[in-house]
């Protein structure tokens, strides 16, 4: 992988954690049922929809994708894969992190999940059914992201077996 889309892997990971950050205050506001910071902010009225399970979520959805995709910058060049694999990999990842992060974000506010066409267990409407087919991209590219990642990290320990065995 290029030091560029390392780099930008990082960037995208720290826009995560700024998304979880914003998320947690609102989780944060959600939980005392109004908008206060004494004494920078007043008490205001305001009511942040949801329920805290899915304020939860939202949150951990940035802690976690964002880490996820630092770490696979830093790990990345343990990596052997070949010039558009590491850019599969990348885009996967950005996808993956982005792709799940909004959409719970999103549910938390409008009280939906998402998790399934007409709501399945849950509420059903139109929201649910745009986030649901949105979730689509993210749920091919994890599983490009973890495939890759998986035979990046394999081929990379074969040539060094291959490696210890000729200097054996």
């Amino acid at each position: 992988m290029t030091e560029r889309m390392r780099v930008l892997l990082v960037v995208n990971g720290i826009g995560l954690w700024i998304t979880a950050v914003l998320v947690g205050w609102m989780y944060m506001f959600m939980l005392l049922g109004e908008v206060v910071l004494f004494p920078i902010i007043p008490s205001l009225d305001i009511q942040i929809p949801g329920e805290a399970r899915a304020w939860n979520m939202a949150h951990l959805e940035g802690v976690t994708n964002g880490l996820l995709l630092m770490g696979l910058a830093a790990l990345s060049p343990l990596l052997a894969l070949s010039e558009s694999q590491n850019r599969l990999l990348f885009w996967s990842a950005v996808v993956t992190g982005w792709g799940f992060t909004l959409p719970a974000w999103v549910n938390a506010l409008l009280g939906t999940r998402g998790l399934a066409f007409d709501g399945g267990p849950f509420s059903a409407g139109l929201a649910n059914n745009i986030i649901y087919l949105s979730g689509w991209p993210a749920v091919i590219a994890v599983h490009v992201l973890f495939g890759l990642f998986l035979l990046g990290a394999i081929r990379r320990l074969r040539t060094l077996r291959e490696a210890d065995l000729a200097t054996g």
